[in-house]
């Protein structure tokens, strides 16, 4: 037996191919995965860094009024994480500024904000989870996989009754194979996982200082009325 892929492939049983198969539906899960994220958290970076910056010169100028030009910038924006915190703040402001006193319309808007943001994380993690469940198992299934290819290997050593290399050299490549193939599929998973939860952690964090600034603004537009 040579020991190209295709001839190992040729060689295993078929418990061990299933495992394979297993292994490379999770690694397509992977990029997929990441490809989406990756595009999504590139857009929400960039759109979170023109959004700041133009709200925070907007409340610098303007205090609690600009609220409801903040709308206006957030629906600009309106499918990215930030923009939906400022809008659920500024329309909490416009449906309840005339019906509550400062601060219960501090309280009000808190609220709101704190809902969304929940919300958005959860939009934010779409998919990390999977990116988890694979970074754990993975190997695990690598491990079983490479159970499978010495149990193939005692057996040809059964039929054959030799315990030559020739014997059970299949059976060990195939278990090689598929515990390579199995790392080769956490390992990446682990690492975009946690890069990703990181920029989710980092947007989080844009949420809530945005969010502080708005309430701040009202805070401020309430004493100086």
């Amino acid at each position: 037996m040579g020991f190209s892929l295709v001839e190992m492939w040729s060689a295993m049983g078929f418990s061990a191919r299933v495992v394979v198969f297993i292994l490379l539906g999770m690694s397509i899960y992977v990029v997929g995965v990441s490809i989406e994220r990756w595009r999504y958290f590139n857009k929400g970076r960039k759109v979170a860094h023109l959004l700041v910056t133009a709200l925070r010169e907007l409340l610098q100028k303007e205090g609690g009024n600009s609220l409801l030009k903040a709308q206006e910038i957030a629906k600009a924006h309106a499918d990215t994480p930030l923009a939906s915190v400022v809008e659920a703040a500024s329309g909490a402001f416009m449906r309840k500024s005339n019906q509550l006193d400062a601060l219960d319309l501090v309280v009000g808007i808190n609220r709101a904000v704190e809902r969304s943001i929940e919300r958005q994380t959860d939009v934010l993690k779409k998919g990390l989870g999977g990116l988890a469940t694979i970074a754990s198992t993975a190997p695990f299934v690598g491990l079983f996989g490479t159970v499978l290819g010495i149990i193939n290997a005692f057996h040809s050593m059964s039929k054959t009754g030799s315990g030559g290399l020739s014997t059970v050299s299949a059976g060990i490549s195939e278990a090689l194979v598929v515990t390579a193939f199995g790392l080769l599929v956490a390992i990446p998973a682990v690492a975009l996982y946690n890069y990703f939860s990181g920029t989710v952690d980092k947007l989080v964090v844009d949420m809530d200082e945005v969010a502080s600034e708005m309430v701040e603004a009202v805070v401020l537009s309430g004493n100086k009325g």
